[in-house]
């Protein structure tokens, strides 16, 4: 009998040794699809970083020309960004299901979208000079900026497809190709940009519109790149990507679109969002808006890295979905959020503990008004802590909820979080509290907190409704 009675634990303690397996195993393979995803993200921070010092070496006014033009850039690619970012939720759940040509057909339906949206975003930066003029900018600075759009414009639709063939890769649980293209592509993109915007090598000095010239075949490059090895590199180029590429897929377009515009929506809200706070801080000094503009600018690099999280969670939700594993798709989303939690803690205690070094850094003591500046962006900074964790937990969570295919909720969320409570907050403690920049701060930690929170709940009620 006492050994009858010794040996019940034992079930339990196998079912416990099981579960800690499959945390360690679930916590390996999301960190092993977003290291490269992270990386890429930074990568893609270091060519921009790049083009602006070279720009800076212009002029002043280039610089700001260069700033004018990249709003009105951003503003369609940003859209077309999302609905590429739809074609990793559908690839990955039919490889999940191991449905191969559902994978192909994604991808597929991601480089017609792409095309197909390249031609109205192409509209805004070939009409940026009447664009910023009707905002109200100064004509040599519009006109400057107009020269920048003519060379990005012709990179839109090479940018998206390689956008598309990321989603893919990442879907299929091979990340690594569109890192080493990143990689490869940061010296190129910088020899270019010297060479075409002050005329070596017997080039035409061609200036801004020079650098956007060089970020158009760089896009081209990179999107010919992972072309190459979507079609001839296994194991992408056992799902025929380009078979039948002519043949238009309605019903699974119909699918992205129903995706991808909510996802669309919501990047240019948070888009809206800081630029909404840019002007505020405007209002408030103009050592508010460079304080303000250092943290934001920290804040950005600090995102890389659960922004690669984020998507690894995408794939592993969705891979979990596919296989019709209810505890997998918890396990997934659960691990990935603590992963980048952690990760987000400890940078933020980096940060906090430099805040005045890494505020010293981008301003340089010689700036106009540098100590106040310093000491007010070192003061966000630490404010700023809360929100550097909890806009990664937000991040991270709708890369499950994407997962599950769950992006017009998460939408709404956007819309309470980030505008009706952050935004007013912001509102209400930076001019009527008298907060001034700390107020604006403490109500954009508020409100990305509100989101992180509803969008958790979100995941843990639809995942376990998944069982």
């Amino acid at each position: 009998m006492e050994h009858a009675v010794e040996a019940q634990p034992a079930p339990a303690s196998h079912d416990l040794r099981r579960a800690r397996n499959h945390l360690a195993l679930e916590l390996g393979e999301t960190a092993r699809l977003a290291l490269p995803m992270a990386l890429t993200q930074l990568g893609q921070i270091a060519m921009m970083t790049t083009d602006l010092a070279f720009i800076g070496r212009i002029s002043a006014e280039a610089v700001a020309a260069a700033a004018l033009a990249g709003t009105v850039y951003f503003v369609g690619f940003t859209f077309g960004m999302g609905l590429m970012s739809a074609v990793a939720p559908l690839a990955a759940q039919a490889f999940g299901a191991d449905n191969p040509a559902v994978v192909r057909r994604s991808l597929r339906v991601g480089l017609w979208a792409a095309l197909l949206l390249s031609l109205p975003i192409m509209v805004l930066p070939l009409r940026g000079e009447r664009i910023l003029l009707a905002l109200g900018q100064a004509p040599q600075t519009a006109q400057l900026a107009q020269q920048y759009l003519f060379g990005l414009a012709w990179g839109v639709a090479p940018a998206l497809w390689f956008l598309a063939i990321r989603s893919f890769m990442g879907a299929v649980n091979r990340p690594e190709p569109v890192l080493w293209i990143t990689l490869a592509a940061i010296p190129v993109n910088a020899v270019l940009v010297y060479l075409l915007i002050y005329g070596e090598l017997g080039l035409p000095r061609l200036g801004l519109f020079g650098a956007g010239l060089a970020t158009t075949l760089v896009n081209c490059a990179t999107f010919l790149a992972a072309l190459w090895f979507a079609t001839r590199r296994r194991p992408f180029s056992d799902y025929h990507v380009l078979a039948r590429l002519w043949h238009f897929d309605w019903p699974l377009m119909r699918q992205l679109i129903v995706i991808g515009a909510p996802i669309s929506m919501a990047f240019l809200m948070e888009y809206g969002l800081f630029s909404a706070a840019a002007l505020l801080m405007g209002l408030i000094s103009t050592t508010a808006l460079a304080a303000h503009q250092i943290a934001l600018q920290v804040a950005a690099i600090l995102f890389m890295i659960p922004f690669g999280i984020s998507m690894a969670a995408t794939v592993r939700v969705g891979h979990a979905v596919g296989r019709d594993d209810g505890p997998g798709i918890r396990r997934a989303g659960l691990v990935a959020m603590l992963l980048g939690m952690v990760i987000a803690a400890l940078l933020t205690l980096t940060v906090v503990a430099a805040r005045f070094e890494i505020a010293r850094f981008f301003l340089g003591e010689a700036a106009d008004n540098a100590d106040a500046t310093i000491e007010l962006a070192a003061n966000l900074l630490l404010i700023g802590a809360s929100f550097f964790i909890t806009d990664a937990i937000q991040s991270i969570a709708v890369g499950s909820l994407r997962g599950l295919k769950d992006t017009r909720v998460p939408l709404l969320f956007a819309c309470i979080g980030y505008w009706l409570i952050g935004f007013s907050l912001r509102y209400v403690l930076g001019f009527h509290a008298g907060l001034g920049a700390i107020g604006v701060w403490i109500g954009l930690s508020i409100g990305t907190a509100v989101y992180a929170a509803l969008l958790v709940l979100r995941f843990r009620l639809l995942a376990n409704a998944e069982n």
